[in-house]
């Protein structure tokens, strides 16, 4: 192994990638597999390759990929050029961010996006709750996608309100169980490019938090910039969900006057969230270390679509503190009391009658 050029899980995950885009069939889909797994692969391939190890432990990993991967770690390339894999944290990076710093995982008291069978997830309200509740969580965040994003089986009012009714019978029986753990009646609400929501007034004026997510037009090149402050702006969304609208290996992200957005998150006091899924990592350690400088309200999620991708939240932690960002500006660091204030005062000043202009 030559140890001035030991290659990382992160730009492995990169040659993987490339390495798809030239193969067919079943070869290209098990690298491109292999290269989302990466990620969230426990230790370090060269690690693992220097300790005489099988690198067949490692998840997506066959022995196929294994010879194809020890080639590359025996001779690794002069560059790897990273495109639309940077910058990803991958989980051994990870967990030596909270080893460091192990007082952040003590500080969490809860998850601020996660999907259940009402929308695309794979678990229902029960399953996660006590998932949840193993966890020591005080409170998670039930978001749903709501009814234009059709494909993710997005909720209508009527199954909106169904779902706070179910939501509100599991924190009845939390409480005379005496558990800790509450759910909050919330939601996924899709933006379209124009920053509007699409959900009545009425019935999102019941929930305790509202996520505003874009999810079209995420592959354009020209300036977003109009279209976050709309989203932003709108009175009805507290947090601005996976902003930069990125994906691992597929999409670099919108592109924006990101100082400007974070100015009028914190002039609002909205919160930008760090969608913790290892596939988004939206917000990425770059733009993080530019929110922090504008002291911008963060929500971690994990955007979990069963129990077992609640550890997700680890990676949104490990980048707020790789950014700099003060716990203090965390959502999730918030007692529940005093996430429900922040967020009732969002809805009060929503609901204010404007004043008329002289």
């Amino acid at each position: 192994m030559t140890g001035a050029l030991t290659l990382t899980n992160s730009q492995l995950g990169v040659l993987l990638a490339e390495a798809a885009s030239r193969a067919e069939g079943q070869l290209a889909r098990a690298l491109r597999r292999a290269s989302r797994k990466s990620i969230t692969w426990p230790e370090e391939a060269h690690i693992l390759h220097f300790e005489g190890r099988s690198l067949t432990e490692l998840d997506g990993i066959g022995p196929r990929l294994a010879r194809m991967v020890e080639g590359l770690l025996n001779h690794p390339p002069p560059e790897v050029n990273p495109v639309n894999r940077h910058p990803f944290l991958t989980y051994s990076q990870v967990a030596e961010t909270l080893s460091a710093n192990p007082d952040w995982l003590s500080m969490l008291r809860g998850d601020l996006q996660m999907h259940s069978t009402y929308s695309d997830g794979y678990a229902s309200l029960e399953e996660l709750a006590e998932a949840a509740s193993e966890r020591g969580y005080e409170y998670i965040a039930i978001t749903d996608h709501s009814k234009a994003l059709k494909i993710a089986n997005g909720m209508d009012e009527e199954r909106l309100m169904q779902q706070m009714g179910h939501i509100d019978r599991i924190n009845e029986n939390l409480a005379k169980g005496g558990r800790r753990l509450r759910l909050l009646r919330s939601i996924e609400m899709n933006l379209d490019p124009e920053g509007r929501g699409d959900m009545e007034p009425e019935v999102i004026g019941s929930l305790d938090l509202v996520l505003g997510s874009f999810h079209s037009k995420l592959r354009v090149k020209t300036d977003q910039t109009e279209r976050l402050l709309a989203g932003i702006g709108n009175p009805q969304v507290h947090i601005l969900g996976h902003p930069q609208g990125r994906m691992f290996n597929s999409r670099p992200g919108l592109v924006a006057d990101w100082d400007r957005v974070f100015a009028t998150a914190a002039l609002l006091d909205k919160a930008v969230e760090i969608d913790a899924f290892p596939d988004r990592q939206d917000l990425d350690v770059v733009l993080l270390e530019r929110a922090a400088d504008h002291s911008v309200r963060i929500s971690i999620g994990s955007d979990s679509h069963h129990p077992s991708q609640l550890w997700y939240i680890e990676f949104g932690l490990a980048a707020a503190i790789r950014a700099g960002v003060s716990p203090a500006r965390i959502l999730n660091f918030m007692s529940r009391e005093e996430l429900l204030s922040w967020s009732a005062e969002l809805k009060a000043r929503a609901r204010a009658p404007v004043e008329p202009a002289l």
